[in-house]
């Protein structure tokens, strides 16, 4: 190397994140053993010495988390993440963390800001939201030793339980079979399902648990007639309620409350009784879908962000530091059941009407 080495020519020269190398010299407990022994003998090969004054600072925790923010799309389908980021923070505060918040339009700029914020803020961590197939976030954030916990599985594994990376995830599987569960007891036969097109790890999860509920009981789930896929809105919601009510659906599960209002916008449009039993069931429990009555699944968003502050903070600590085998929390989700008023969802007065579906 030419020139007095500094973090920034290091990192360059070594492939690593400037935290890589900073985290090395101070905080070894926090880098992967295989790079700390390619990294250490190339550091001390470079004649870098560090400022005395500089490396009493970093090697004080600045005590503080990082998470992207995303804009919510329509009011409802935001809600879980705006509850997950309150009860981060509570989470984090109590801990004597501050959470760190900041925006991108995408996952290669969420990549952007996480280096930039390596580069120019004191960051000890990060929360990583909204995972999915083919995640480049995980794995950029792995190959350059930045410690994080994703709130989500890594749908790409064969086994997220093998994953070399911490993760606190809901079984939203487990909600869906309990609302399929639940209107079977209710004496429907003919369930649809709701959900999103396939390739969506939590979509397919949710539809999962429908399936295997239906499976279990020994009812036909006539699979391709009665599970459809659309794009999580009220609107397609509705439209995609209808196609399933005319191919003879009674009760549908749905994968978001977005999809579950509509559907029940669909659904009363052929009920002529105003008191009958609403056979729609949602998902995220949502003030909207509390606010109207709509039975849903609810996932327990205050325990995922206490095990996630958990797992991070762990990462921190000297015995179960970068090194320690990551860990993995699946939290069971909670079936919530509501009567809908049926004023608030606009159902018809008792009358004349179309045959229910």
């Amino acid at each position: 190397m030419a020139g007095k080495p500094t973090l920034v020519s290091l990192a360059r020269e070594l492939g690593v994140s400037r935290q890589t190398i900073s985290n090395a010299l101070n905080a070894p407990h926090r880098v992967n053993v295989r790079t700390l022994e390619r990294v250490l003998p190339a550091i001390e090969e470079s004649g870098y010495r560090p400022h005395v004054a500089g490396r009493q600072l970093r090697t004080r925790r600045s005590r503080n988390l990082a998470m992207r923010l995303f804009a919510s799309a329509d009011g409802i389908n935001g809600a879980i993440l705006d509850r997950f980021l309150h009860a981060l923070t509570e989470a984090a505060q109590r801990d004597g963390y501050r959470l760190t918040l900041f925006t991108a339009p995408d996952d290669e700029g969420e990549v952007a800001a996480i280096d930039e914020l390596l580069s120019t803020a004191d960051i000890d961590g990060f929360v990583l939201t909204s995972t999915h197939h083919d995640d480049a976030r995980t794995a950029w954030l792995l190959e350059h030793d930045v410690p994080f916990v994703a709130f989500g599985r890594p749908w790409s594994s064969e086994d997220p339980f093998e994953a070399p990376h911490p993760w606190v995830d809901v079984d939203g599987g487990s909600g869906t079979s309990d609302a399929t569960v639940h209107l079977l007891e209710r004496g429907h036969r003919r369930i649809g399902f709701l959900g999103w097109p396939a390739g969506s790890g939590v979509g397919d999860d949710r539809r999962g648990g429908w399936q295997r509920a239906l499976d279990a009981a020994g009812v036909d789930p006539a699979t391709d007639e009665l599970s459809l896929g659309v794009e999580d809105s009220v609107a397609e919601g509705a439209r995609g309620a209808r196609d399933l009510f005319a191919r003879g659906a009674t009760a549908l599960v749905c994968a978001s409350d977005s999809l579950a209002i509509g559907a029940v916008a669909a659904w009363r449009q052929g009920t002529p009784d105003a008191s009958a039993e609403v056979p729609v069931i949602g998902f995220d429990d949502t003030p909207v879908a509390a606010a109207l009555g709509l039975s849903s699944v609810r996932q327990p968003i205050e325990q995922v962000a206490e095990q996630t502050v958990t797992l991070l903070l762990k990462r921190f600590t000297g015995g179960a530091g970068g090194t320690a085998a990551p860990e993995h929390v699946l939290l069971p989700a909670s079936l919530v059941l509501r009567t809908p008023d049926p004023h608030l969802l606009g159902l018809p007065p008792p009358g004349p009407g179309h045959p229910r579906p």
